[in-house]
Formats: structure tokens, sequence, C-alpha cells
């Protein structure tokens, strides 16, 4: 199975140590982010953890902790944007982001890590052509650390409306013109470009539309084959493998202005208070009424006999 780090905050540059308090103590306990009394119980075995993923714009504090990451195989996303900090007010600076990639890339491996360049909107400054050129900075930096990157457009949630009143996703004309404009980049670069939850019309100007994180993306990340139980989409339009995520909402410190996953700053910094490292839980603890289940777990790794019966 995949263990997923980075679909509702940032793990690795918030709370890293945590992270790896729950690695030594074997297990994870997640609250269910819609029923607070019901918690899952994750074992963070390697036996049963096939991939342990990760997404983040600031790698570099679980950097010291590689070593014990070891026992995992691993695939990570590091979103580099080209924006400031009125829209991104607590992420690093990029050079700092695109040097802590490539420590990543030595590390784990060129098929281990991919870019995000995400998302993607207009206004504040940034039009197409704008995008392109910073695209182009960032993509040539990193050219030989990774041979994915993921594009994706703004979705305008209403909190994103209410944080951000002057950006908006690119036109359908606009997405276009950036799909040609970054696929050639990305060939430059021998990059695959790759969608996320977008129209697949996009296929025709360059962009691969079948997923960020898809079974053929982690199978070369861990360099073996899965069989992984067929499940629904989490989002409509995604292929992604994206396993079971150990993070919890309002907690990304960065407080980028256009997140999904942070309702208000101030949510954010009083639950940020009550993160303990020690505590089996990312937020908080044990709670009156709590229902733990144990989750059902199981590697999907195919073994070499029963990769025959596959082909």
């Amino acid at each position: 199975m995949i263990i997923n780090t980075g679909c509702r905050t940032d793990i690795p540059a918030f709370y890293s140590k945590w992270l790896i308090n729950r690695i030594k103590e074997g297990y994870v306990l997640v609250r269910n982010p819609y029923y607070k009394s019901q918690v899952t119980k994750y074992s963070l075995s390697p036996d049963v953890v096939d991939c342990l993923a990760f997404c983040t714009k600031n790698p570099k504090p679980m950097l010291k902790f590689l070593d014990v990451l070891d026992k995992y195989k691993q695939y990570w996303f590091v979103t580099i944007t080209p924006y400031g900090n009125d829209i991104e007010p607590n992420v690093p600076k990029k050079a700092e982001v695109i040097e802590s990639f490539k420590k990543l890339s030595e590390h784990i491996g060129v098929d281990s890590i991919g870019l995000r360049y995400d998302p993607i909107f207009i206004g504040n400054g940034f039009d197409v052509k704008k995008h392109l050129k910073s695209f182009e900075n960032i993509v040539s930096e990193l050219k030989g650390y990774t041979h994915n990157c993921t594009i994706s457009f703004l979705d305008l949630y209403e909190k994103v409306k209410r944080n951000a009143p002057d950006i908006k996703p690119p036109t359908k004309e606009e997405q276009i013109e950036l799909a040609i404009g970054f696929s050639k980049i990305g060939k430059e670069n021998n990059m695959t470009i790759h969608s996320c939850c977008e129209d697949t019309y996009l296929a025709q100007y360059g962009l691969k539309c079948n997923g960020c994180m898809s079974q053929e993306i982690i199978e070369k990340s861990i360099n073996c084959k899965l069989n992984p139980p067929k499940r629904k989409n989490i989002r409509q339009g995604c292929n992604c493998l994206m396993g079971n995520d150990i993070g919890a909402y309002n907690t990304c410190g960065h407080l980028c202005k256009y997140c999904y996953a942070n309702s208000n700053k101030s949510l954010v910094i009083e639950n940020m208070k009550k993160h303990d490292e020690k505590s089996p839980f990312l937020i908080g603890g044990f709670e009156e009424g709590d229902k733990i289940t144990e989750a059902r777990q199981k590697s999907w790794e195919i073994s070499q006999n029963e990769q025959m019966t596959f082909i």
C-alpha cells in the first residue's frame, strides 16, 4: 500500500521530527477530518508500506532524516512556483528549494522525485508570457535531477476567492498556449510534463494526462510492479495512486493564498499550537469518545512468480 503525507498538509516542512518519531514507533493515528471521533491506526512497517509518498514546498527539514527514511521506497513531489511572499508568505526562497531538490534527487534517485509547478493562475503580475519564462528558468535548473513535472491550473474554491480575489484560472486559450510552451520546454530538458486533474484535450498539445502519481510513475520509482485494489478516484479526472493520507487539514504553515487545505490563518495557527511531536496524532492527542480502528493493510507488490501470471 501507499502512505501519503502531502494532500492535507506539508509534513516535511513543518512536522518532520513528528514523522520520524512515528516511523520509529511503527504506527500513526489519523483522525477522520469529517467525523472527528473516527480514528484510523496505520502501521508504518515497510512490510506493508510499498511506497512512502511526499508532497512538499520545502524538503530541507527532512534532509537530515533521510537515513531513517532509507528503509522505505519513496516518491517525492517538490512544488516550486515563481510566486512571491505576497502569495506564498512562508515558502522559502526558490534557490533554497531548488538546492534541496537537487540534494534529495541525488540521494533517492532521479526516478523517485518529481517537480510540481502549480497552481497556475493569471493575475497579480502573472500572464502566459511570464509563466513560460518562469517555468523555463526553474526546469532548466533541475535538468538531470528529475524526468517528471506536473502542472495544474488554479481551482477557484470559495476560500481561494476570499483569500486571493485578484487571481483567476487561465482561460482555455491560455491553457492551450501554456501547454504547448511547457511541453516544448519539457522536451528541451528531458522532462515529461503531466497535467493534474485537467481536461484530457490538453494531451493533443503535448501534456501527459494520465495522472501525476500514476501507477506507472510509482512502479518506476520503487522498481517493482503493484497490484493495487480498485477504488474510486478522490477527485474527478484523478488517476493517481494517492494511498492513505496521514496529514490533517488546516495545519500547513506556508499559508499560501490559493491553498485548498487551509480554511483560514487563525485556525492554522491554533492547530499548529496543538502539535506535539511525541503524539501519535499530528494535531492534539486522544479525545473522549475516540473509536480507533486498525487499517486493513497489505503490500500491493507483485512477486516474481505472480508477475508471470500478469504477462
